[in-house]
């Protein structure tokens, strides 16, 4: 098989992404989003929010969270909020990426696979702002739809808060969120069990 029919192959079966939806609404409410649109999204994010970055390369960090949640074609979406499910995530993820990496040519498999492994790990300047993008985005789809999602499954202020721990290394982005929390509470979209 050519690097071609591979990669074409990979490019076939990562389309696979668009059936994985995630627990999270679209903006407007009426539909689950799908994890290939939330990695468009966060691509986006990237190159918009860049000013309130650490010195980052933004392409890696467009490669990263392009190819961040690949592994779902395999692994499926983990609600963030889902104990059980979490338990495995890792496992089945590790799975994934080893079989949906290896459709490629060896050298773009081992890229992606470094890239993807660096985003998990999430210690350089470019996978912590990505792994920020990850969680801001589904958290600004929540506001939007009214916290739909929230209010199915019960979730609190204390629950956010935990989840989106890493903005507080983004002061701006940190004091945006914790607004929009206060505000979530005070209409009952969250539980309100904790102030920051």
């Amino acid at each position: 098989m050519t690097d071609i029919d591979k990669q074409l192959q990979f490019i076939i079966e990562i389309d696979k992404l668009k059936n994985i939806f995630r627990r999270n609404y679209i903006a407007d409410g009426l539909r689950n989003e799908n994890s290939a649109e939330h990695s468009w999204h966060l691509a986006m994010m990237a190159v918009i929010l860049e000013p309130h970055s650490k010195k980052i390369d933004l392409l890696k960090v467009i490669k990263m969270v392009i190819i961040h949640d690949i592994v779902e074609v395999d692994a499926g979406d983990t609600y963030i909020h889902d104990k059980d499910g979490l338990k495995d995530k890792k496992q089945r993820e590790i799975k994934a990426a080893k079989r949906l990496f290896g459709i490629l040519p060896q050298h773009q498999a081992q890229e992606l696979h470094e890239l993807w492994d660096e985003f998990e790990e999430g210690e350089s300047n470019e996978a912590k702002f990505a792994n920020v993008l990850d969680r801001l985005h589904p958290f600004l789809l929540h506001i939007e739809s009214d916290g739909k999602a929230w209010k199915e499954n019960k979730i609190s202020a204390h629950q956010v808060y935990d989840v989106m721990a890493p903005v507080r290394e983004f002061p701006e982005l940190w004091q945006y969120l914790a607004k929009q929390v206060e505000s979530a509470c005070e209409k009952g979209w969250l539980q309100n069990d904790e102030k920051i």
